[in-house]
């Protein structure tokens, strides 16, 4: 049995004392800990500097900054302890941007350095690096650092436990496929020391037909064993749990003593025992009791909360025990999260199933609450003292009638949680008070039945909408004795709901009238208003009303009722099996050559496994560097009356206050491509909420970002626009106008049997890059020189940028970048306003300036993916052959026009998805509103249009009851058709592959078992589509499209090669390396990039439309060449010679080893208006078919199977592409799904600005059975590119809106149920929130909340 908690007497009598001060006078000041092994004492601290921040700072730069909300797990680190609770050691994963640096004394502090490097990776680094789980790496430090905790606590996970490891970590490149395959590699099937993932020769569970178990006998080596490979690495490197680091033997006797450390503007505390915490709480009622810092940490990042005294509660035993009694579960009230869940597990086993249903509600809440990372720090009391109206375990503590116990120096008080919360993050805890413990009643053994539930946005590590804990005790006779249905995210606190609780006591439980009267009274005590904080009012009462339902109908099928009155199918929920995926590995053996075509890592991925690898703001602080912070508008459209710096420079270590006056002339203020209409600094006034006004410089960031919330800042507001509605009803656009015509659309129309209309919308998405804009400017002393490190896509813009705003001309400036932490577009044209910025203050200050931005800076600035809106009319035959198609498409394009112009162009040369439309009339504009200016993202306005392709195909579908699939056949394009721009479509495979993708994924037979399901099941629908793409290859800028290549040839036979292009996670280095290795015949490893830089390679193009390999590929190979013609009479001298022999000898015969080279795309270049001239060098196609299945009570969904052909051509490196389609894949279910960007309707700011609230995809979200293949078995006679390959980097991206057409097609069985026939028009994000909206079953339609006059959302979706 567990350790009982401590008796301690809470009326000890202390001297009177009058200061924090006096009582922690003779409190040491020192923290000790060991990092990687090594034993650190620190005393000289800043207070408020995170863990993180202090490892960053000692040059552990492995770990990484990716949101500083502990939502991304970037920064993840283990941290080595006695756990207090189970008296056993235990290895926590932990986010080190929120955690104080005071919550490791006495602990081991593991980060990505301290387990492997380059030269010997822990096998966790190399096998996710050769098993491709690595792009950009910026989250793989993170991701290691979670599997390694995993491994430490269990060296033989099974692989749930690996499958569930990841839930605190997000990745936006890979897809998550890779790393959970290089991951499920250490399951307890595979992590035998005989495993063939572990170098062995194969374990007995890998065996067909084996006897016995290698466990349990032994073996001669070098028998003939045949091995069934799970993984295709057999080059994983072996794991030996017992060689890892081992916990200091001196951390074992480590005396946890009183700590008390800080300055004049904060101290931290950290008393070991209760009484010393109930004497600071005596003397200071106001300190701030912290845990794990999950909420605090936000609030003094983000919302600028100043905590004078701080109390660390990590480290007092007392708060960590339970004790299981008879009756209930006592648990201390600082318990982890983490330890909640075993203990909860305990309790059942001890209690049983009946009784123990508080326990495993408690636990399921737990599964899905946050990340572990925060599980593992964070606390019952946490929860409770926060008192957040959306906490998971709050209702449960209420719904149970825990008691709270609470300590003060004047004694202990029982609190009922039925009382305990008292409005909006108010309680009724005394301020000199604690909470010690909490007592959680066992259930009755009979006639008591408790559930908890809950609903997300996404389902892993989300905080929820509506969560919920119903809990009702039923007499012998099933009459209802008591109720509890208690919900959070229904009002400013967890709330019961008095009316429901009142109507059920008293009622027979299974007479059906119990149910419609629960039903009403809920809606009486939930009457939400459509302006509701915090929007989605009739989702929000959907769910209050959907979760009892369920609720009710799980305790009937307990009950003895008869079978008429169940509803079994309501009882599930969506659960997730364990992920699987399958690539087609053999898809380049035909045309394989020595180093192309061939399957290999990234050239970085052991570099960012083991966190070696260097970022912008990894490079080391330069000597005498400043740290910049932007002063951002909070306004989205005012005049700026007045602007005073005077309160921030007052403030020690800030330095200066930069804006548009430190620039040469105001012409230089100016930028953006191809229109210069955005300001570096506003000057007058400000259009948009995130406009740069200024910058504060400072000897740290800290400092800095205090300075620039002491800058005042006056304003005038003037009428604003966010919306593309509002600005097409106010005509605001910006005067980029396009169309494309061809043929005679309203002849057409005249012949069509029918006409359809339509308005689709889809919103825009976050390019959420783990790795923020960064830059370091460093100013030279001579001529004006400045050497700029900028996270950027664009390295010659930027040069350009900051040659104009220093007043230089661009030969004294150097843009660099190693490589960047994700790029997608949003750092190819907004990465010059931070570094303009930059530049001004290091000109200015002539010191080096940096600045990384924070995640929510980030998004206020940066930009996203377009919102589109589509009017569009379709004339069809009634056998679904489309005629005509005439549309309006409309992009918000933000206050700036940024890229928009030739997003829009895009949209309409995809707008005939793969679909022969002999008349075609489309026109394009940009709605200019006061939201951040909108800019390119991963497919460049190809998905929008591609999706209104989709739209009005699945709704010609729908309107003539023809299935989807048919539609998109009968009007596919086939070989050497031309498109509405007059291009003809040579090497045209997508018929081939969606007949392959059909057959290959059994879809008819599967579409047969998904009809039977949706028949079967009321509550639950699947859905299954088909969609194929195309997508066009090129800038549609022609000058764009042109590369240039540097190529030298060393003494020693090594090769450098630079080129224009840049590194993002993309491979693109990977790809290069492999070009000039083959055409030079010398080892890959022989060639060598360094960064991409302006003084190698100048007049670039930004790294974009992915064109890079085309281009860059082609200069590589042309340097190659000319290199190859020059060492020709050496080769046929010395025809056995190694590159170094030739170099050589070509050295010592004057012969030049070094070439530039050059490429330009023939042939293309289309003419507007005209709509002549070839727009693209050729189109990347591919298919895809998905299937989901959704919960039409709640809207949670899940992506059960996706199959993805893509046609790369000829693969120059077939793991690259397929990581690509990957995650491009994940990155446009994203899109079409969970990803929603929302504006705050009063303040005109975005409101969806970090992981908290803005969900990309995590781990558990992928497709549950991921199939990726590329095309094979055809001849590409056409494709005139470097090895005939195709780009790969946007196609697949559209291939995510399958997910999207699948729920669409769930939905219309939904809906079908309830005899509601109509065209659903669905818009794109397919959130949890429009699914339910949309399935029109009896509850959603009594509970639609109708705006009333003048009543406006509470959010936007502009």
């Amino acid at each position: 049995m567990a350790p009982g908690i401590l008796q301690t007497d809470s009326t000890v009598a202390v001297e009177k004392l009058t200061s924090l001060s006096a009582l922690t006078e003779d409190w040491d000041d020192t923290i000790r800990f060991y990092l990687n092994g090594t034993k650190v004492a620190v005393d000289t601290i800043n207070p408020e500097v995170t863990l993180l921040e202090y490892l960053r700072g000692i040059g552990l730069t492995g770990t990484k900054l990716g949101c500083a909300e502990g939502g991304c797990g970037a920064c993840t680190v283990v941290v080595s302890h006695i756990n207090p609770t189970t008296k056993k050691i235990y290895h926590a994963s932990v986010n080190a941007c929120i955690a104080p640096l005071v919550s490791i004394d006495g602990k081991h502090v593991i980060t990505v350095e301290g387990i492997g490097n380059v030269k010997d990776p822990h096998a966790i680094q190399q096998r996710i690096a050769v098993g491709n789980g690595s792009q950009c790496g910026f989250c793989t430090p993170g991701i290691v650092m979670s599997l390694y905790a995993l491994l430490r606590n269990n060296p033989s996970p099974s692989e749930h436990d690996v499958e569930e490891a990841f839930d605190g970590n997000l990745c936006r490149c890979t897809g998550y496929r890779p790393i959970l395959d290089a991951a499920q590699s250490f399951n307890s099937t595979n992590n035998c020391g005989k495993a063939s993932a572990n170098g062995g020769s194969g374990c007995c569970m890998e065996k067909k037909g084996s006897g016995g178990c290698c466990k349990g006998s032994s073996s001669k080596d070098g028998e003939n064993e045949t091995v069934d490979y799970k993984f295709p690495a057999p080059e994983f490197k072996p794991y030996s749990p017992d060689t890892e680091l081992i916990f200091p033997a001196a951390l074992r006797k480590h005396e946890y003593r009183p700590l008390a450390y800080g300055n004049k503007k904060k101290k931290w505390y950290r008393p070991v025992t209760v009484a010393q915490l109930l004497q600071i709480k005596s003397v200071h009622p106001d300190a701030k009791l912290i845990g794990g810092s999950t909420e605090t940490q936000i609030e003094v990042k983000f919302k600028a909360m100043r905590y004078a005294a701080s109390v660390y509660l990590g480290d007092i035993p007392e708060l960590r025990l339970f004790t299981l009694h008879d009756d209930c579960l006592e648990i201390g009230a600082n318990v982890s999260l983490t330890d909640l869940e075993h203990i909860c597990d305990l309790a059942v086993e001890k209690y049983g199933d009946a009784r123990g249903q508080p326990f495993k509600a408690i636990k399921k809440q737990l599964l899905y609450f946050a990340g572990r990372q925060i599980r593992n720090v964070a606390s019952p009391a946490g929860n409770l003292a926060t008192a957040s109206p959306i906490s998971d375990l709050n209702p449960v503590l209420v719904a149970t009638n825990t008691i709270l116990v609470a300590k003060s120096l004047e004694g202990e008080t029982e609190i009922p949680m039925t009382e305990f919360f008292q409005g909006y993050r108010k309680t009724a805890l005394a301020p000199n008070a604690i909470i010690a413990s909490l007592r959680i009643p066992a259930a009755k053994a009979q006639g008591e039945h408790m559930r908890a539930y809950k609903q997300a946005k996404r389902k892993d590590d989300d905080i929820a909408i509506v969560n919920s804990a119903l809990r009702v005790t039923l007499s012998e006779t099933n009459d209802v004795v008591s109720a509890n249905l208690v919900f959070g995210g229904m009002a400013a606190m967890t709330i019961s709901a008095k009316n429901a609780e009142a109507f059920l006591v008293g009622k027979k439980f299974t007479n059906p009238a119990t149910l419609e009267g629960v039903m009403s009274a809920l809606e009486l005590d939930f009457n939400l208003p459509f302006g509701v904080p915090g929007g989605m009012a009739s989702y929000r009462k959907s769910l209050a009303l959907g979760f009892f339902y369920r609720f009710y109908y799980d305790v009937l099928s307990g009950l003895d009722v008869k079978a008429s009155d169940l509803d079994p199918d309501v009882v599930a929920e969506i659960e997730r099996a364990i992920s699987t995926g399958a690539k087609d590995l053999e898809t380049s053996a035909a045309y394989q050559q020595k180093i192309l075509g061939r399957a290999t890592p990234h050239v970085a991925a052991l570099k960012q496994t083991t966190g070696e690898a260097q970022y912008t703001d990894d490079i080391p602080v330069q000597q005498n560097e400043l740290f910049a912070c932007m002063l951002l508008s909070t306004k989205p459209h005012a005049k700026i009356l007045s602007v005073d710096p005077s309160a921030a420079l007052d403030i020690p270590g800030v330095a200066d206050y930069v804006d548009h006056t430190d620039l040469p002339n105001p012409q230089a203020n100016w930028w953006g491509q191809p229109k210069s209409d955005e300001l570096f600094f506003a000057v007058d006034e400000v259009t948009t909420a995130g406009q740069p006004i200024g910058a504060i410089l400072a000897t740290s960031a800290k400092i800095a970002e205090e300075g620039m919330r002491a800058v005042k800042v006056q304003y005038e507001d003037l009428p604003s626009i966010l919306t593309m509605e509002e600005a097409i009803e106010a005509e605001s656009f910006f005067e980029h106008y396009r169309y494309i015509k061809n043929g005679d659309t309203e002849e057409a129309f005249k012949q069509a049997d029918h006409i359809f209309t339509g308005v689709s919308r889809m919103g825009g998405q976050e390019h959420f890059y783990l790795e923020t804009q960064a830059c370091v400017a460093i100013p030279k002393p001579e001529d004006g020189e400045m050497e700029i490190w900028s996270g950027t896509q664009n390295p010659t813009e930027t040069q350009a940028y900051v040659a104009q705003v220093t007043g230089v001309s661009a030969n004294k400036v150097v843009s660099r970048v190693k490589r960047l932490g994700g790029g997608f577009g949003g750092k190819e044209s907004r990465s010059v306003q931070l570094a303009g910025i930059c530049a001004i203050a290091a000109a200015k200050t002539k010191r080096p300036v940096r600045c990384m931005l924070n995640r929510d800076e980030d998004i206020l600035t940066s930009g996203q993916r377009h919102p589109f809106l589509c009017r569009w009319k379709v004339g069809v035959t009634k056998e679904g052959k489309i005629l005509a198609l005439d549309a309006d498409v409309f992009a918000n394009g933000g206050h700036t026009q940024d890229l928009s112009g030739a997003i829009v162009e895009r949209s309409l040369s995809h707008i005939d998805g793969v679909y022969k439309i002999p008349n075609v009339n489309v026109r394009g504009r940009i709605c200019k509103t006061n939201t951040v200016s909108n800019t390119a993202f991963r497919g460049f306005g190809g998905p929008q249009g591609l999706f209104f392709a989709e739209c009005y195909i699945s709704e010609i579908a729908d309107h003539l009851d023809i299935p989807a699939e048919e539609i998109r056949a009968i009007n596919m394009y086939k070989p050497d058709d031309t498109t509405h721009f007059n291009q003809p479509l040579k090497d045209w495979y997508v018929p081939l592959m969606y007949k392959q993708v059909m057959e290959e994924s059994s879809y008819n037979e599967r579409r047969k078992a998904v009809e039977e399901y949706n028949a079967q099941h009321k509550w639950s629908k699947r859905g299954m589509a088909l969609v194929p793409t195309k997508f066009g290859i090129s800038f549609t800028a022609l000058f764009l499209n042109q590369a240039g290549a540097l190529v030298h040839i060393y003494h020693d036979g090594s090769v450098l090669i630079a080129h224009g292009g840049v590194e993002m996670g993309q491979g693109l280095h990977t790809k290069m390396t492999m070009i000039a290795a083959e055409a030079l015949q010398v080892p890959q490893e022989s060639v060598f990039i360094s960064e991409t830089a302006t003084n190698t390679v100048a007049n670039t193009s930004a790294t974009a439309a992915s064109a890079s390999s085309d281009l860059n590929g082609y200069a590589i190979f042309n340097a190659c060449e000319q290199i190859n013609e020059r060492l020709r009479p050496f080769r046929e001298k010395m025809p056995n010679a190694t590159m170094k022999e030739l170099a050589h000898a070509a050295y010592f015969d004057r012969v030049n080893l070094s070439a530039q080279g050059y490429y330009r795309t023939p042939d293309i270049g289309y003419v507007w208006g005209e709509n002549s001239g070839q727009m693209f060098f050729y189109f990347t196609q591919g298919v895809t078919a998905a299937e989901v299945q959704i919960d039409t009570l709640t809207g949670d969904w899940t992506p059960l199977r996706a199959d993805i052909k893509m046609d790369v051509g000829r693969s120059i490196n077939p793991s690259v592409d397929y990581g690509q389609i990957e995650g491009a894949f994940i990155q446009g279910q994203g899109l079409f799904t969970t990803e929603e960007s929302l504006w705050h309707r009063a303040s005109g700011q975005i409101f969806t600005k970090g992981p908290g609230n803005y969900k990309i995809p995590g781990f558990r979200d992928i497709p549950q059975i991921f199939n990726v293949s590329l095309l094979k078995d055809v001849e590409w006679e056409n494709l005139r590119t470097i090895q005939r390959s195709r780009g790969v980097g946007e196609p697949p991206l559209f291939m995510g809106s399958a997910v999207f057409f699948a729920i669409r097609d769930a939905l219309k069985a939904a809906r079908k149920q309830w005899n509601v026939n109509d065209v659903l028009s669905l818009e794109s994000p397919a959130t949890p929130e429009r699914i339910r909206i949309s399935c029109a079953d009896p509850i959603i339609e009594r509970v639609r909340v109708q705006p009333k006059e003048g009543e406006k959302s509470f959010f936007v979706a502009i």
